[in-house]
């Protein structure tokens, strides 16, 4: 189990009044902390692939992998943000997202394009389901601009799954 995110200092000593409890804050930092960690994970693993993909799909996937990749690597920020926001520290390191990510790592061999497919279609479903896990937290404590950041990404990884779905069918 990853370590709970430990809250803030300010160097003003102010403490956060922002009409949520500082144990809910923890514990949607927590669940935010595993979406940032897993968006993180998928966002090198479409980069990878981006990379490395081959075969007669080669165009249309390199091209589809930079848009996906450059969705994810803007989503980690605005991520981030809002833990800072509740007071925690956001996780931000390789180790920290190991810990904490849902999603496997990239293979070491770059697999044929269609299996890149299909493991980035896991991926999103993924990060979709962690996304759904943090909602009752958000909504328990009346934590509007999390649940509002959780309907954007849960948007975007429904719709890349399906997109990505639909190369693989026949």
């Amino acid at each position: 189990m990853a370590k709970k995110p430990k809250p803030v200092v300010a160097a003003s000593g102010m403490q956060i009044n922002i009409g949520i409890s500082e144990k809910d804050r923890g514990a949607i930092t927590g669940g935010l902390s595993r979406l940032l960690a897993d968006t993180y994970t998928l966002y090198l693993t479409t980069h990878n692939f981006h990379w490395n993909v081959t075969g007669p799909m080669f165009n249309t996937l390199h091209q589809m992998f930079m848009v996906q990749y450059t969705e994810l690597w803007t989503a980690v920020d605005p991520i981030a943000e809002r833990i800072r926001s509740l007071g925690h520290a956001a996780p931000g390191s390789y180790a920290q997202f190991g810990a904490l990510a849902s999603i496997k790592d990239a293979p070491t061999t770059p697999p044929k394009a269609l299996e890149m497919v299909r493991i980035l279609v896991d991926g999103h479903e993924a990060v979709a389901r962690t996304a759904r896990s943090i909602f009752p937290l958000a909504d328990k404590a009346g934590d509007e601009p999390t649940a509002d950041l959780l309907t954007q990404r849960l948007t975007v990884h429904e719709q890349t799954a399906w997109m990505l779905r639909s190369l693989l069918e026949a």
